[in-house]
């Protein structure tokens, strides 16, 4: 990226405060391209964590697989998902906040003992299943975001930020031979101004 620029003291001016102003922004760039690596990391973590816990669960109920034959799945629906949000490096996620469950009554005289159990048993699923996949949405999220904030890095870090430094050093080596050739040609018009005061005497 060509930085645009005039060979005079306000564009030099100009180029000092924009360069300034990268300097200032890139080390909170950089702590913030750490922080989303970081969150990206644990989101991802947790979502596998509570992944394998799903699994680990749906393996300890498999021995009760005939029972759930019997069970009605219209005794539980999920009502609702209430999310939170939850800031990581000033970037807005996910959080789960609570499921809102609609238990249809049944006759606990009629229906099999381990019915309530059962229920506890698809909430619990349920909540492993939900807060992992609100996890996942998190991490992918915060990729997206660390994705963006690390190719602003590597502009300010490689392109402009050493474009700024050249183009002020080229108003600068600009300005200071124009300096050089006006004392220059000064010089010249005194020492021939000297000579014709000296000819003409």
């Amino acid at each position: 990226m060509a930085i645009k620029f005039q060979y005079n003291k306000t564009s030099l001016t100009n180029l000092g405060r924009q360069l300034k102003v990268r300097q200032n922004a890139l080390p909170t760039l950089k702590n913030k391209e750490s922080a989303l690596r970081s969150g990206v990391q644990e989101a991802k973590a947790e979502s596998e964590r509570l992944a394998d816990e799903l699994e680990a669960s749906l393996k300890r109920y498999d021995h009760l697989a005939a029972l759930w034959n019997e069970f009605d799945p219209g005794l539980i629906r999920i009502e609702d998902v209430d999310l939170g949000i939850t800031k990581v490096a000033g970037v807005k996620t996910p959080r789960l906040e609570g499921i809102r469950y609609e238990i249809r009554s049944f006759n606990a005289f009629v229906k099999p003992a381990w019915y309530a159990d059962g229920v506890e048993i698809l909430k619990e699923l349920s909540r492993l299943g939900i807060e992992s996949e609100i996890y996942e949405q998190r991490r992918q999220i915060l990729e997206y975001n660390r994705k963006k904030t690390t190719q602003k890095v590597n502009l300010y870090e490689k392109v402009q930020i050493p474009g700024y430094k050249e183009a002020i050093r080229k108003i600068k080596r600009y300005m200071e031979d124009e300096e050089n050739l006006s004392k220059a040609s000064s010089k010249i018009v005194k020492t021939r101004h000297a000579e014709e005061e000296e000819a003409g005497l």
